[in-house]
């Protein structure tokens, strides 16, 4: 009985052993085996002629403002537009009872026809007593008394002039014109409406919106290199619309002004935008990018490829043996979502734009996309 025992418990020993044995070598077998091969999408580094330029928030303005009000007071009459109408220069916008402002020129007129009438008669008067005077037969006296009343005569007569003229302007103010090209705003008053001369607030605004301004503002830092440029020649603004479809719009710059803001440390520039198809409006907020100048021969890569660590800025490159290089890099701006990298990368490389999160350096890659610009410009070449 013994004996059975104890050969039963050296086959479990011999099993035991023999399991071990197997588990050892299928641990070696695996610590042997390589890491799979981490899966990563890349661009490759090109070399381009890239813009130097400035962003910023932008606001359109009119390239005018008038706001319309009548010089004095009267009844409206004629209303000859409809809100939100385009107008030309020189356009009938309204027109207030004349009746009184003509009756007041005719009166004058014809008081100015009586001085007139009355002034010639003193003037003939003096003449003759000036020849009655050099024949001695009227005092000295009686011959000035005629120069002094037709020379009064003549007084009155300007006068008269002055005032019919004065009433003249006072008739023409009852019809009220658009001293510019644009579009009206809403309108304050209508038809029938007593209004009175100069009022606080205009009975219709226009602004012109063709041309038209965008008004933006750069940090200071910004102002030596855009005056530096704008000697060279226009400086190029685009208006870039929050639809992506929408093409952007092209205007110059024309005005900086003539200080920085101190409670912002910025400085405020305008654009001048031709604006014939009415995209641009005012108070509408747009993107505006400057462009100073081009760079050539820069090397980008997409924005999304530049990593930040605990050393700086860095990329991932593929070397030829497939395997990952964390590469430090000294990244510059960012243009139409491609980076400037201004030291660090040459062009041709491939850099990871995503994936690294799983990689170190020296980490087997599996290339299982490549992004859409590497590939356009792989196939232009």
């Amino acid at each position: 009985m013994a004996t059975r025992t104890l050969t039963t418990i050296f086959s479990a020993a011999a099993a035991l052993a023999a399991l071990l044995s197997l588990t050892a070598c299928s641990a070696q077998k695996v610590q042997s085996a390589p890491p799979p091969a981490v899966p990563v999408t890349v661009a490759t580094s090109e070399q381009r002629t890239v813009p130097v330029q400035v962003k910023a928030i932008g606001n359109v303005e009119a390239y005018s403002t008038v706001g319309v009000k009548p010089q004095i007071t009267g009844q409206i009459v004629g209303v000859h537009f409809s809100e939100g109408q385009d107008v030309k220069k020189g356009q009938l916008l309204f027109t207030l009872d004349p009746r009184q402002f003509e009756a007041d020129l005719e009166r004058a007129k014809g008081t100015l026809a009586k001085d007139k009438a009355t002034a010639a008669n003193d003037l003939a008067q003096a003449k003759r007593y000036e020849k009655l005077y050099q024949a001695g037969v009227v005092a000295k006296e009686q011959y000035d008394d005629m120069q002094s009343k037709a020379e009064s005569s003549e007084a009155i007569v300007a006068a008269d002039q002055a005032a019919t003229e004065y009433t003249r302007v006072q008739l023409s103010y009852t019809r009220l014109y658009s001293p510019v090209n644009g579009r009206t705003g809403n309108l304050n008053v209508h038809l029938g409406n007593v209004v009175k001369a100069n009022p606080d607030n205009p009975i219709v605004t226009i602004n012109q919106v063709e041309p038209v301004y965008v008004t933006f503002s750069v940090p200071q830092q910004e102002l030596p290199a855009i005056k530096q440029h704008e000697r060279a020649g226009n400086l190029k603004v685009e208006a870039i619309f929050p639809e992506a479809d929408q093409k952007p719009a092209s205007g110059k710059l024309t005005f900086i002004d003539n200080a920085v803001d101190l409670t912002t440390g910025t400085i405020k520039l305008k654009g001048t935008f031709v604006n014939q198809d009415r995209r641009l409006w005012p108070g509408q907020f747009v993107n505006v990018v400057l462009t100073l100048a081009e760079q050539p021969n820069a090397i980008v890569v997409p924005t999304q490829a530049v990593q930040t660590g605990q050393q700086g800025q860095y990329v991932f490159v593929i070397k030829p043996d497939q395997t990952a290089e964390a590469r430090p890099v000294k990244a510059g701006r960012t243009v139409n979502g491609m980076v400037v990298i201004e030291e660090g990368l040459k062009a041709g490389e491939k850099v990871v734009t995503d994936g690294q999160v799983r990689l170190v350096p020296g980490t087997k890659v599996e290339i299982k996309q490549q992004s859409a610009a590497s590939a356009d410009q792989e196939a232009r070449s």
